[in-house]
């Protein structure tokens, strides 16, 4: 029983060995289907032929993340870890729409399901995990975050400065009816989007538009920036050894022990 616990959390959880590469690209499929199903599944003529196939797919699909989430709790040596890690609570609102789905059926609550059953696409969330390239993309997002965040909050104060002066300068009857309108505008201009259901009519706010135009483009690129400036910093090889004490996945090749938690990376289990 031993053995079987310990090449199953090797296979599951880590993706050196060919077996562990199996099982990553063959959920990799599952989660890209299940994926491809939600969406085909909100158009009414395609739902309306063929429900009783994707109500057939969603159980099966549903079946298979519902065993690997029992496994991965059985396998792991503290579960609830697990259970209340990010990846963890993913896989739960991969599976727990369908079940839901059984006991809510009056008519009233119809739309509460299909909301429910739209939690299915979390699942694209559990892509990341079994990707390297994915892996590294999240890793430099969040190495990022300090700098995306003084980003984000530098372009609020900018779009809410933006918006006032141009409630000031246009007004109500240039359709900038509030500031909390001309703060849209604002944003929607700024990020060059542009619907063009508000515009300024004034020579002064035309030309306070075009520079929050000219300023958009500049200011699109700087998270672009930030994050690939992140990606091409030299970094040391990681593997994908997963710490069964603290969930910790993110080792060098020649680690013996969790650079987090201090544990044995290969204990016996």
């Amino acid at each position: 029983m031993r053995k079987l616990k310990e090449k199953l959390y090797e296979v599951i959880f880590e993706a050196d060995t060919r077996a562990g590469k199996i099982f990553d690209v063959l959920l990799l499929a599952v989660i890209l289907f299940s994926v491809i199903l939600v969406l085909l599944e909100s158009e009414p003529g395609i739902r309306k032929h063929y429900h009783q196939i994707f109500v057939l797919l969603e159980w099966i699909i549903t079946g298979i993340f519902t065993v690997e989430y029992i496994i991965r709790i059985l396998i792991v040596r503290k579960p609830w870890r697990y259970l209340f890690s990010f990846y963890g609570i993913i896989d739960f609102l991969s599976i727990i729409p369908t079940y839901l789905g059984l006991f809510i059926v009056s008519y009233q609550s119809l739309l509460v399901i299909r909301a429910i059953r739209l939690l299915r696409i979390f699942r694209i969330f559990k892509l990341p995990r079994y990707t390297a390239a994915g892996r590294s993309l999240m890793r430099a997002i969040w190495n990022s975050r300090e700098k995306i965040s003084v980003f984000i909050f530098f372009i609020t104060i900018l779009v809410v400065v933006t918006g006032t002066i141009m409630y000031l300068v246009e007004g109500e009857e240039g359709g900038f009816r509030s500031i909390p309108v001309s703060i849209y505008w604002a944003i929607v201009t700024m990020t060059t989007v542009g619907y063009g259901d508000i515009s300024p009519i004034t020579p002064l706010g035309q030309f306070l538009a075009s520079m929050v135009m000219i300023m958009g483009y500049a200011i699109i690129a700087v998270p672009t920036g930030i994050v690939t400036a992140e990606m091409i910093k030299p970094s040391v090889h990681k593997n994908t050894q997963v710490c069964p004490e603290c969930m910790f996945d993110k080792h060098d090749d020649d680690a013996l022990f969790c650079k987090k938690c201090g544990s044995e990376l290969n204990p016996e289990r």
